[in-house]
């Protein structure tokens, strides 16, 4: 007797054939703002819809269909409505919309995975050979092009907001005094934790061009919020704090990259520092992480050309390779995060 398919793989596999359009179909209809629409005049027709965009009849009969088809819009007696789902993520402009977050993986992201073959053969970023430079990461040769870098920042930033919230309310931080926040991009994540703990104060290390990106967070809490521009590899870390917080930012590099990054921190840091390694975690075995697997690809492809969503397990044996003791690892936490801790 033949053994039984695993109908649900086959279902995935259906789906994973024609998600390249329909992520894109998707995506347009953040552009074109039709979830906003339908959420000011839910149950709107055709025509109503067509008014509203502009665009010609039969291309958006096609694209509704398509946004039909992935759930995110519903179709009853020929008006339409968003899903919960859709109401929830995409019909508002709020900072953590997963609106931003689609535009940016259109603009930057995806675009790069036709080179994936031809990337992973290399052992090095091919799709970074589009964007004007010679510097070594997208990160830096972003700094090109502040609108794109801008959209990108953008779509970070929404989505650390999606997550932030998990690693804001650890009571680790709570006796924490100067933090210091590595690659901490436009200071999202320092302002919320500023935000939540009043005792905190934060400093955003990142690359010039970044850091303008957060004068906002920064001119929120002014006196708890710094910027220090500054190449976290060349450059020594500023002094003075108990604690350094490495968020969404080792998992980009290499081994012998992350570890350098480790020691920056080690000596750094007073005895009794603390430091703190939080992003995705792939699982111990290297099997499962939908969210993980398309970071891992989009490091190899264009941002650098080495790194992954680590386990857990990595960053805790790097930490205790460097010296910091009473490691640990807090997972579980939202989008298949985790929190790796260790004192010094």
């Amino acid at each position: 007797m033949a053994p039984l398919r695993d109908d649900s793989i086959l279902e995935r596999f259906h789906l994973l054939v024609n998600a390249p359009a329909l992520f894109n179909a998707m995506t347009t209809a953040v552009e074109l703002n039709i979830y906003g629409f339908l959420a000011e005049h839910p149950d709107s027709g055709f025509t109503e819809i067509q008014e509203y965009t502009g665009v010609p009849a039969h291309q958006l009969r096609v694209l509704l269909q398509a946004v039909c088809a992935t759930g995110l819009l519903e179709r009853h007696d020929g008006l339409y409505r968003n899903s919960e789902v859709a109401a929830e993520l995409l019909a508002t402009d709020a900072d953590d919309s997963w609106g931003h977050i689609l535009v940016g993986w259109k603009e930057v992201y995806y675009p790069a995975f036709a080179q994936m073959t031809t990337a992973l053969r290399a052992g090095r970023n091919t799709a970074l050979e589009v964007y004007p430079g010679d510097e070594p990461t997208l990160y830096q040769r972003l700094a090109r092009n502040p609108d794109l870098e801008r959209v990108f920042h953008r779509a970070m930033s929404a989505f650390t907001l999606r997550s932030v919230d998990a690693l804001v309310e650890r009571p680790e931080f709570a006796g924490v005094r100067h933090l210091l926040d590595i690659g901490g991009g436009d200071g999202t994540t320092s302002l919320r934790l500023a935000t939540r703990h009043p005792e905190l104060r934060c400093t955003v290390v990142d690359m010039p061009s970044v850091s303008r990106l957060g004068d906002a967070s920064a001119s929120a809490i002014p006196d708890r919020v710094a910027l220090h521009p500054a190449d976290i590899f060349a450059d020594d870390f500023p002094s003075g704090a108990d604690a350094v917080l490495f968020s969404h930012v080792l998992e980009i590099f290499d081994e012998d990259r992350i570890v350098g990054q480790l020691k920056k921190a080690y000596d750094v840091l007073p005895d009794g520092g603390t430091v703190f390694v939080y992003g995705y975690n792939v699982s111990d075995d290297e099997t499962t992480g939908l969210f993980g697997a398309r970071l891992g690809l989009y490091f190899n492809v264009l941002a650098s050309g080495q790194g992954m969503a680590y386990p857990a397990r990595d960053y805790e044996n790097w930490l205790r390779g460097v010296g910091f003791k009473a490691v640990s690892t807090v997972a579980g936490l939202p989008y298949e995060h985790g929190l790796t801790i260790g004192v010094k």
